[in-house]
């Protein structure tokens, strides 16, 4: 079983990659061009499995050369991680979601179908649904998508060229609409002088790696994007999902992707929500710090509640969530964090 991953390097590749590689005998093959991914996942997961991972430094948009990588090898599924990812630069900058979200990832489907890999599971989001009614929450895959941010239009649109390519050719597609990912390998060691696996960032976004930073002391405040949301205490409210578990709900889906050999969408999430103030609280209680807290104006493409109906990945699939509890996904965050 030989399988490419887009992104490899990244936080959810470089903990997808390693979900496969432990549990099944395939080869993993990585492309990366490290704008967003890091060097050392890739030598981490390359300490423990030697030959079967590789590493293939390419951008996805020169087509030329990922085009040879398809000639020169057979892969069996590829696992479409690659993404810019950020809210707010997505406003700012459009054209580069829609050039590296939406562009790449029609070449990519291309040159599957041209080079007959029948198999594609794809990183989409809870972003394609924007600010559901709040009658739709927690949110089902048959909600109507209306994304309130280019970022969120790029899945949108990609998955919607996944579903007609699936039509037309011998090709089928699992989208996994992701909610907010975070959390370390639960797997990780921090009492020996090893390689670790968790989320490097260059610049954080994601609330709960802003907060742990905050609570290691590498920042000196966190911001609260509004606190006048018709919410339970005025703050935004999420879905968070322990990295693991979304890593095995990608392994669940290629073997779901496998049998059944038809296409289909998921929400991966936990059905449980909590706002910003109760995040930043948890993670006070589980570092026993505190740290300043600011309240600033809302973020333009910030949607006030998301929240999973996951029933159609628990019903269909084999996944069983394991990490389903906040404390501890905060809990793996912050060791991760002091390490770092």
């Amino acid at each position: 079983m030989n399988l490419l991953f887009t992104g490899g390097s990244g936080y959810i590749g470089s903990h997808t990659a390693l979900e496969f590689l432990q549990n099944t005998p395939c080869t993993v093959s990585i492309i990366d061009n490290f704008s967003t991914g890091f060097i050392e996942n890739f030598r981490y997961l390359q300490e423990k499995f030697h030959e079967r991972v590789q590493l293939l430094e390419l951008d996805l948009s020169d087509f030329k050369n990922l085009e040879n990588v398809f000639a020169n090898h057979h892969f069996d599924c590829v696992l479409h991680f690659s993404a810019s990812l950020i809210v707010g630069e997505s406003i700012l900058n459009p054209l580069l979601y829609y050039a590296n979200n939406t562009l790449n990832t029609i070449n990519l489907i291309k040159l599957c179908v041209q080079y007959k890999v029948k198999n594609f599971i794809f990183s989409s989001t809870a972003a394609v649904y924007g600010q559901p009614d709040m009658k739709f929450i927690p949110v089902d895959e048959n909600v109507p998508l209306d994304p309130i941010n280019p970022y969120g239009v790029s899945k949108m649109m990609s998955e919607k060229i996944l579903a007609d390519t699936s039509s037309a050719y011998d090709f089928n597609y699992i989208a996994l609409r992701y909610f907010n990912v975070a959390g370390a390998n639960m797997e990780n060691s921090f009492s020996h002088s090893v390689s670790r696996l968790g989320q490097r960032n260059k610049n954080a976004t994601h609330l709960i790696k802003v907060a742990c930073e905050c609570a290691v002391g590498k920042r000196d405040k966190i911001h609260i994007f509004g606190n006048d949301y018709p919410t339970k205490d005025g703050t935004c409210i999420r879905d968070y999902i322990h990295v693991n578990d979304l890593a095995n709900a990608h392994l669940e889906a290629y073997f779901y992707l496998s049998k059944f050999q038809t296409s289909e969408i998921f929400n991966v999430g936990y059905h449980q929500g909590y706002s910003v103030k109760e995040v930043i609280e948890t993670v006070k209680k589980v570092s026993q710090t505190h740290f300043g807290v600011e309240i600033a104006p809302r973020r333009a493409g910030d949607p006030m509640e998301l929240v999973a109906n996951n029933q159609k990945l628990l019903s269909l699939t084999n996944w069983r969530p394991k990490y389903n509890n906040l404390e501890m996904v905060i809990r793996s965050s912050y060791e991760w964090e002091k390490y770092l």
